[in-house]
């Protein structure tokens, strides 16, 4: 088989360390271990570098990968990110060879797909937007707490108010965590917005203020 790849390394990557591999006679010590502390990372591809590498492939595990794979990609190196599955399906592996000499080998005949990865501008934009997902959902999670806390209580208040993090509903949570439990004074926090009329809001607001709901609902 024709090698695609004559100068390719490869890392196996991992949570506190990083094996790194290049062809046999580019190196006395083919394969090596790296820490994952900036620095041991400037020296793994420092080695690369001193090797001839030009283009390195590792797996995407968890989010160990990024920070070699952007100072790799800084230093310009051609940087392939590839699916674990796709390097385990690839028959004709011996058992005394490591993962990192294994894909190593893999990369040099061109048998592993890259991942796509974009560059620049829509990598930070990507990682922007994935950032905002995660807090949305992070954010419905909790609201879902505080529903469920106000219920354990028979506060009602999701029946009341379109939305319990609109205005009226957190001028009515704050003032509960806040120590008020007359009904009427929290129906009068009411937006005037607000659709329900103050005398419905407070009958929403009759309830059991067990301490430990209210913890619960703190703790939301």
């Amino acid at each position: 088989m024709q090698m695609v790849h004559p100068d390719a390394a490869a890392i196996d990557v991992g949570a506190t360390m990083h094996m790194a591999a290049v062809r046999a006679d580019r190196a006395p010590e083919p394969v090596r271990g790296f820490g994952t502390f900036t620095a041991d990372l400037h020296r793994l591809v420092d080695w690369f570098t001193e090797c001839g590498v030009e283009t390195v492939v590792m797996e995407s595990t968890s989010v160990y990968w990024i920070p070699i794979f952007e100072l790799l990609d800084a230093r310009g190196f051609n940087v392939f990110l590839v699916n674990a599955r796709d390097a385990k399906h690839v028959p004709g592996r011996k058992t005394d060879v490591s993962d990192a000499q294994w894909l190593q080998r893999l990369h040099s005949f061109g048998l592993l797909r890259a991942s796509f990865r974009p560059k620049g501008q829509i990598a930070e934009l990507r990682a922007y937007v994935r950032q905002r997902e995660r807090l949305l959902e992070y954010a419905a999670s909790h609201i879902q707490h505080m529903q469920k806390a106000l219920t354990e209580m028979n506060l009602q208040l999701h029946h009341v108010v379109a939305d319990i993090t609109g205005a009226t509903g957190l001028r009515i949570i704050r003032a509960i965590l806040a120590g008020e439990r007359d009904p009427e004074a929290l129906a009068c926090l009411r937006h005037y917005s607000c659709h329900s009329s103050a005398e419905t809001i407070a009958k929403a607001l009759t309830g059991s203020y067990r301490a430990e709901h209210l913890f619960a609902h703190r703790s939301s």
